[in-house]
């Protein structure tokens, strides 16, 4: 299933969701408590202020350190497949072992589609990267906890697929050095940081946590949760 937020962000646009988030779209009736969302939420600019601000840890971050790719349900499938399977906007070919020789994709950084072999073009990624994780705290985590990250399919802000050369263009940085080169899409890049960090209890140096502040001020303040995938 395509991520529904990303695309209201990257496909409609800004202007779009804001008109979808306004006061008079909001008034509806009340939901019965037996039906209300019972994951808390709390608005954009909120939750950039819940992070923990400190400086990066300076041990070195090495290959590895977070393991491989899981296939946690036994299904054939690691993680990496379950994000090309879940993120395409086209007919798969999928050989044996759940190989993906080929799809369409839909890189939401650069709004680019992505046609062919997604080992050459495609790459799934740690939205927060590996190296960012390990020094905003998963330095002090245990093996098995850092291979729970690398693998978190519990959240559609952690892992996602895009064009090898985004993926290349941003590397391990964070907002302050790295958005999207595709505007529109930086609200939703902004918001599923946010949401990651928060997930996973990692902080935000100085610089990180000014440049999230700065692009939520210009993004709809809308709820965020941590939110099952």
């Amino acid at each position: 299933m395509i991520k529904r937020f990303r695309l209201w962000c990257a496909v409609l646009g800004l202007a779009a969701v804001a008109g979808v988030l306004s006061p008079a779209a909001a008034t509806t009736a009340p939901v019965p408590a037996a039906m209300a969302d019972p994951v808390p939420r709390v608005q954009l600019r909120k939750a950039v202020q819940l992070l923990g601000v400190m400086t990066e840890h300076g041990a070195p971050y090495e290959q590895g350190v977070f393991g491989t790719w899981w296939d946690a349900d036994f299904d054939g499938c690691d993680t990496r497949a379950e994000v090309l399977r879940e993120e395409a906007v086209g007919a798969l070919r999928v050989g044996d072992g759940c190989a993906i020789t080929g799809g369409q994709w839909y890189s939401w950084y650069d709004d680019l589609p992505v046609t062919g072999d997604p080992a050459r073009k495609v790459v799934v990624e740690h939205l927060v990267p590996l190296e960012e994780a390990w020094a905003s705290g998963a330095y002090a985590w245990d093996a098995a906890k850092r291979a729970a990250y690398a693998n978190d399919l519990g959240a559609r802000a952690t892992l996602t697929a895009v064009s090898a050369a985004a993926h290349r263009d941003k590397a391990g940085r964070d907002p302050a050095g790295w958005l999207p080169p595709y505007v529109p899409a930086r609200c939703a890049y902004v918001t599923d940081w946010v949401i990651t960090k928060l997930r996973w209890g990692l902080t935000v140096d100085f610089a990180e946590a000014v440049k999230l502040t700065e692009v939520a001020q210009g993004c709809p303040n809308m709820p965020v949760l941590l939110s099952e995938r």
